[in-house]
């Protein structure tokens, strides 16, 4: 995970100025849903996730910085998490996401330290 979450890891192949949304979102262990929304801005990047009756069409929102690589070819966002931890992340709050700077910490947070990252490989 890069030291900002809320940007694209230069590792990730993410190529300035294309938009993902609509594009098949795999886990390190399959498939979890379709971006639904996404936003490239500099230091405020992120991909909201529908996850569709996987978990009960559960929304989530991921910092761009669990992005490990973008496929053009395939249209494919490859995310460095595995369902369990997409599936016990923060809930998504569509109202909150902008607004809200503690909230967005709360989710940088469970991603950098709470979840996936806690300690392991690529952990800030």
């Amino acid at each position: 995970m890069t030291e900002n979450a809320w940007s694209y890891g230069a590792a990730s192949g993410y190529p300035v100025g294309t938009n993902l949304a609509g594009w098949r979102v795999e886990a390190n262990d399959g498939h979890i849903g379709k971006v639904d929304k996404h936003s490239a801005d500099v230091g405020d990047a992120y991909l909201v996730v529908d996850t569709g009756v996987w978990i009960f069409g559960k929304e989530v929102l991921l910092p761009a910085s669990t992005v490990t690589r973008v496929d053009l070819e395939e249209q494919t966002v490859h995310i460095g998490l595995t369902k369990q931890q997409i599936k016990d992340a923060p809930e998504f709050h569509s109202d909150k996401h902008l607004a809200d700077q503690q909230y967005r910490e709360e989710i940088a947070t469970y991603y950098r330290t709470g979840g996936p990252f806690s300690g392991g490989p690529g952990s800030v």
